[in-house]
């Protein structure tokens, strides 16, 4: 199978597009296990630019604000310069600032080098998912997104442990110079397999002789919403929530700019967010889930790590490797949920079935206890990601039923803006409601303690400590269980998700 008549929009040519599913998944893997790889590593790169620690978290801030301003407007900007040159360009410059990035000796330069990485980064998923999209027909998208999914996944879980690796073992300076012979390596690749189709030159053509009608009102709304939502949501627990002047002032603009951006983008004849495929009914609650997805993705594989590290004991190396047994188990079933996606079991099904899973994996590991041990921990990880296969790649195949070929990049654009979306407020709800659950536990065990309150003969002044932890646990206990609830929440929504038509199955494109 190639991209040619069946096809037309596909960049495979003459080359089996299972090849050149796997070369464009590169990058973006590359990209994703980034976006957590710098975690570990912030305190050794703070102390070695000078920084404080609260300056540092402007490391992780600056690429993803910047990665979050260029992603909703991808899918136009790979129309207007091409798609293949679009996704060069995000490589070259993904790679050439990772090593800027390397040889920061400032904490300025380190901030501007990673502004150009978010900005390289932030169009790889979305091209990615276009291109695979346009290289299968329907009927094997599920397989196709399978390996696209591999990234978006296990990266997540990868990044911690080689991040804690790398700086244990060599420095800090590492997490970034990885990228440079992964970056060179899919930038050969992508220059030699993938193709720009007759039909996607002929499109950019005629859209550049009708002349550009740049919507430079509606970029701003993007670049000043969305850039300042991963501001209040990075910097909302550290700066004390909506007491703090500044974060008020960030939700005030977030809310007035997102909510003008929604209207002018809608009405707008030539937006650089189509906001208008979101008509469509299946791909709206595709976007929901994905959403979701995110969230219980991102903010689950920030919790484990945390809790580990602050209250068991474990190093960086320890704590990530708590994640590798689920990782491993989801690249394992990746394929399999490929297969089955709408072939075996229909994908309203596989999404129900993966959500209330979730769900029970998650309220089981809010019964762990003080002490519990790596093994159990491990187990309890892989019960909640093995579903996530059978929730990912149904949802992906079904966002795009529906959805005019030529649109591809405009709805793989908004796909994975919710998705990081989902992540970013995930891990802010998180971090946030830790810190209150933690006070709030933290009250009522005080509640108990007296002046002549003993424990085993400590004094007071010792059991506050051990209070402290409770406290601090129990929050954990809370997370896991309030996610899980959000995740059985979901399974309801899932069945407004409409059957494929018999066609779209079949690998014939459906239009509105």
């Amino acid at each position: 199978m190639s991209g040619s008549e069946d096809l037309p929009r596909s960049p495979a040519g003459n080359y089996n597009p299972w090849l050149i599913a796997a070369i464009v998944s590169l990058a973006p893997f590359m990209e994703v296990l980034d976006s957590t790889i710098a975690n570990v590593a912030l305190t050794h790169i703070a102390g070695s630019l000078a920084a404080s620690q609260d300056e540092s978290t402007w490391v992780l801030t600056s690429y993803l604000v910047s990665n979050t301003i260029v992603l909703p407007i991808s899918g136009w900007l790979a129309n207007v310069l091409g798609r293949k040159r679009f996704y060069l360009i995000c490589v070259a410059l993904f790679t050439v600032s990772s090593v800027a990035c390397a040889f920061s000796t400032t904490l300025s330069m380190m901030l501007v080098a990673r502004v150009f990485q978010g900005l390289g980064g932030g169009g790889l998923a979305p091209v990615t998912q276009t291109l695979l999209a346009d290289s299968f027909p329907a009927s094997k998208r599920g397989q196709a997104f399978s390996v696209y999914g591999l990234t978006v996944i296990a990266a997540p879980a990868v990044g911690p442990i080689l991040g804690g690796y790398l700086t244990d073992n060599l420095s800090w300076h590492w997490i970034f110079l990885i990228n440079l012979p992964v970056g060179l390596i899919a930038f050969t690749l992508i220059s030699t397999f993938i193709s720009e189709p007759a039909l996607l030159i002929k499109e950019r053509k005629e859209l550049l002789k009708a002349g550009i009608h740049f919507d430079f009102f509606g970029l701003f709304l993007v670049a000043l919403g969305f850039g300042l939502l991963q501001v209040f949501l990075d910097k909302f627990q550290e700066d004390d929530g909506f007491s703090s002047p500044f974060i008020l002032t960030c939700f005030v603009i977030v809310v007035v700019s997102l909510s003008v951006l929604a209207v002018w983008e809608w009405e707008h004849p030539y937006p650089v967010m189509n906001l208008r495929l979101l008509k469509n009914r299946n791909f709206l609650i595709a976007n929901a889930m994905l959403f979701f997805v995110g969230f219980i993705l991102l903010s689950s594989t920030q919790l484990v790590p945390q809790l580990t590290q602050t209250l068991l004991g474990y190093n960086s190396v320890t704590s990530g490797m708590a994640l590798a047994l689920g990782g491993i188990a989801t690249i394992g079933l990746m394929p399999v949920a490929g297969f089955i996606t709408g072939r075996v079991v229909p994908a309203k099904w596989l999404l129900f079935g993966g959500f209330f899973e979730i769900g029970v994996s998650l309220l089981l590991q809010s019964g762990i206890v003080p002490g519990v041990d790596f093994w159990t921990l491990s187990l309890d990880r892989v019960l909640q990601v093995v579903a996530l296969p059978f929730v990912f790649i149904p949802v992906n195949s079904m966002a795009y039923i529906g959805i005019p070929p030529r649109q591809n990049g405009e709805a793989s654009a908004l796909v994975n803006q919710c998705r990081n979306l989902g992540g970013s407020i995930g891990i802010s709800f998180v971090t946030t409601m830790l810190a209150w659950r933690t006070q709030f536990h933290h009250a009522r065990l005080a509640e108990s303690i007296t002046p002549y309150t003993s424990l085993h003969h400590l004094s007071v002044s010792q059991i506050a400590p051990i209070v402290q932890t409770q406290a601090a646990f129990m929050s954990y206990l809370d997370m896991f269980r309030i996610v899980g609830l959000i995740a059985f929440a979901i399974c309801p929504f899932v069945l407004l998700l409409k059957t494929p038509p018999k066609q779209a199955a079949q690998g014939v494109p459906v239009g509105h």
